[in-house]
Order: C-alpha cells, then structure tokens, then sequence
C-alpha cells in the first residue's frame, strides 16, 4: 500500500493482508518528487512492495544542512519540507529502500539502519560524496546510461554549433548596437572530427546525432571492448591511453565521463596542449574534470576556440569563475542540459527492473563500485 505523505494521514497501516502466512513487505521510501504514474509501476513490480512517498518532506533539511546557494538553486522559494524531524527519522529508519535525488540527506546512512539499497535517480555517482552513503556498506544503484540521454545529447550538439558558427558575437553585437560581420569565423561541421570522452550512455547518443551531421566520431571509454561492434555512428572508440591522440585530430571535444579519481581534472594543461589548435570543448559532465585556470589560460592563448560549460567546479556552492564567465567565448548554463518538454528520464525504469532482480535474490545493475567511482 502506497502513503502519499502530501495528502495520507501517517496514523494508518497497510490494510488488507491475505489469509494465511503474513506476507513480507519490503518498505520503500522515495524522497525524490515522483509522478503518480511511477509509483504506480513501482508498486505494480509484486505485491511486496509497501511505498511511501516523501517527496519534498525533506526539503526544510536540505535548506539547512545544504549550501545557501544549492538552496536556492535547487527548491522552490517556498519549500520548507513537512512534518516533524521525528516523523522523518522514523520513515528513514523503516525503510528497506530508499529513492533519492538531488540534493538529499547528508545523513542518511546514519538514519537508516534497516537500509540495504538506495537507488540514486540521477546518472552521476559523484553526487554523493558528500554524504555519508559513500563508501558505506549499503549497495546504491544508479541510473547510468537511462537518464535524460537525447536531451543532454542535443544540448551538446546545440553547443558544438553555437561555438564552430561564432553565435557568440551576436550577443557582443547587440550590447555594441553595431555589426561586425568580419569578426565571425563560421565552419562547416560536415567532415570535422569530434571526439566523445566517455562513449557511455549519453556518450553514444552524442556521437550518434554527430555523425548524422556528417561529422567524424571518435571517443574513449575507461574499458574499451573490442568484441563488440562500435556504437552507431563511430569510427573508433579507444581507451584512456588513446584520448591524447585523439585531441590531436578532432575540431571539437564532448566530455561525458564520469567524475572519478582518475578523471579529476584530466583537461590540465597539458592535456589542453594536446588538443588541436582552434579546437572547442563542449562539457555535458562534471566541472571538476576540467582545470579551469588551465581552459582560461588555453582561450587566453587562442589555442581553444570557446567552450560551452553545463556545468563548472564548485556549481553547488557558488558562483562560476569569473575569469571564465566574463570570456564571451565561454557559455556556462546552470547543469540544464537534461531539462526538456518530456520527461524521458529511465531513472525509475532501472528501479523497477532493479527491483524485481531484488525481491528475486538477483544481481542489481548499475552498482556503484567505491573504488572504481561509480
């Protein structure tokens, strides 16, 4: 029986248990926003399943143990949770399985002692370092490669044409109120190289409506297959090892990657050295695989064309770089690129396929592994 927490009293308990041998229920708490058509297929996975919504109670705890700045950036102006701590550590404490999102308790593994999976909604791992569900001995699950794939994709094609057509002058034109026709330096994208750092899920999707352009797809992946037939639309998908020569060739580079130790500011300067002259980036990731001072100084220089930024270092705390934002050559969007007209985030369809492997003592996908880094 689901508890919709927004307008079900608390005080009730599951009714309508079968004759016979009680049947176990396996409590699930979402605390991330929900449609009412997911929590029906959630619960519509076994008879098992006992759901309880709590979207949005946790929002006034968020306020408080969050950045000012996430807060605001992330919860309505009015949003200040509901209940009392007390109802909220008991569902907390009750719970089996918990969904969440963005942001979330950064407590929740020591309210949680029942807890055996948390599902993280987003694709992104590294969300939750910053809480102490990392590392800890609960397995939680992400929705890696079903996220917002075409939005994020088309938001990175978007970007690759806004930089190699100079759409940035438009804006610098009209603040001037005159034209310089001169000034812009247009390409043909037909033919160029582009090269997809981390040819996962959103990865495939980008290399895919890239070579549809007609452009040259390359791209790396942490583990290369072999065996396996190339995704759609790419010429060559290497390894780590590869990605300095592939900078080398390509007009324009889209980071997808996860944000891991090994992937922690891998835009240094010398990887920025690496890239060919003239080149553009395009981030669709995490800000903290790009050194910064190290793209500032690359556009000083000419080197990098422009950049395109959905994200930057330190986006839930403040404000971007100012070196950086102040660069009209470099667009930074507040982490948009998965917002569209349609909701066609896979999130709870990994849930629910993940939760029949669950209830049926199976393995579970997208299991962040603490060392790996997601």
């Amino acid at each position: 029986m689901s508890h919709d927490l927004k307008h079900t009293s608390l005080q009730g308990e599951p009714q309508g248990e079968p004759q016979g041998e009680p049947m176990h229920k396996v409590n699930i708490l979402t605390i991330q926003r929900l449609r009412a058509e997911d929590r029906a297929r959630i619960e519509a996975v076994d008879p098992a399943v006992s759901l309880t919504d709590a979207g949005g109670w946790f929002d006034g705890e968020y306020r408080e143990t969050w950045p000012a700045f996430a807060a605001e950036r992330y919860l309505a102006p009015d949003a200040s949770g509901s209940g009392s701590r007390e109802t909220r550590d008991r569902l907390l404490a009750e719970a089996e399985i918990i969904i969440g999102g963005w942001p979330f308790p950064l407590d929740l593994r020591a309210r949680s002692p029942r807890l055996k999976w948390f599902h993280q909604r987003p694709a992104g791992a590294s969300n939750l370092l910053s809480g102490d569900l990392w590392n800890s001995d609960v397995t939680v699950t992400t929705s890696r490669g079903s996220a917002s794939t075409r939005a994020i994709a088309e938001y990175a094609v978007a970007g690759l044409l806004y930089l190699t057509k100079s759409l940035h002058r438009a804006a610098l034109e009209r603040a001037a109120a005159t034209f310089d026709a001169r000034a812009y330096r247009p390409l043909i994208i037909e033919g160029k190289t582009v090269c997809v750092v981390g040819a996962g899920g959103i990865g495939m999707e980008v290399g895919r409506l890239c070579a549809a352009l007609g452009m040259d797809v390359v791209g790396t992946r942490r583990h290369p297959q072999a065996a396996r037939p190339l995704p759609q639309g790419f010429r060559a998908v290497g390894g780590p090892a590869d990605l300095d020569g592939f900078l080398s060739d390509s007009d324009v580079v889209v980071i997808c990657c996860q944000w891991t130790p090994e992937t922690n500011r891998l835009f240094d300067a010398k990887r920025f050295a690496a890239m060919k002259a003239g080149s553009a980036l395009v981030n669709v990731a995490r800000g903290e695989i790009v050194d910064e001072d190290a793209l500032a100084d690359a556009l000083q220089r000419d080197h990098v064309r422009g950049a395109v930024l959905d994200v930057y270092v330190g986006e839930f705390e403040r404000k971007p770089m100012e070196r950086l934002w102040a660069d009209p050559r470099v667009l930074i969007t507040p982490h948009v690129s998965g917002m569209s007209d349609q909701d066609r985030h896979g999130g709870i369809d990994v849930f629910c396929d993940n939760l029949r492997a669950y209830l049926d003592d199976k393995p579970l996908r997208n299991v962040i592994d603490w060392e790996r880094g997601y």
